[in-house]
């Protein structure tokens, strides 16, 4: 006779582990890890000039990520803002465009073409559905000047 006791604790286990590892994202050795929770720019920093494409690197402390659709406590995904002006309403979705970049396969970083010039960039962490989660997940709004 088949005991479902050991498939499901098997399941539990796998379960915790993944849920384990999404909430934690190691920094890369050369970014300082934030004292307080939330995400931020890991590279490029603001104020930095740099060559297109560019890579853009996120930080994220305090929760795990997660592809966009899983619903899991304490899990998140990116959205990029490039060039905005206001953040998006916090209680909808984040549109997605030329100026609203999602990362709902769970990425931390990209690669960006932008033109020679100054642009700005800015993080707001998503749940499940893509709604921002609100302070301290979104982080400053950093300005680059792409040579």
């Amino acid at each position: 006779m088949n005991h479902p006791r050991p498939f499901l604790a098997f399941s539990f286990l796998v379960l915790s582990i993944f849920a384990g590892a999404c909430a934690r994202q190691e920094p890369a050795a050369t970014a300082a890890l934030p004292e307080q929770d939330g995400v931020y720019f890991i590279t490029p920093r603001n104020g930095d000039v740099v060559t297109s494409p560019v890579v853009v690197r996120f930080g994220l402390k305090g929760k795990g990520v997660a592809p966009a659709g899983t619903n899991l406590a304490n899990t998140g995904h990116h959205h990029l803002l490039i060039d905005t002006t206001t953040l998006p309403p916090m209680d909808k979705p984040v549109p997605s465009d030329d100026h609203h970049m999602h990362f709902g396969g769970g990425q931390t970083q990209t690669s960006v073409k932008l033109a020679p010039g100054q642009h700005t960039l800015q993080l707001v962490l998503g749940d499940h559905l893509h709604v921002p989660l609100g302070q301290p997940w979104v982080s400053e709004r950093i300005t680059i000047t792409v040579k």
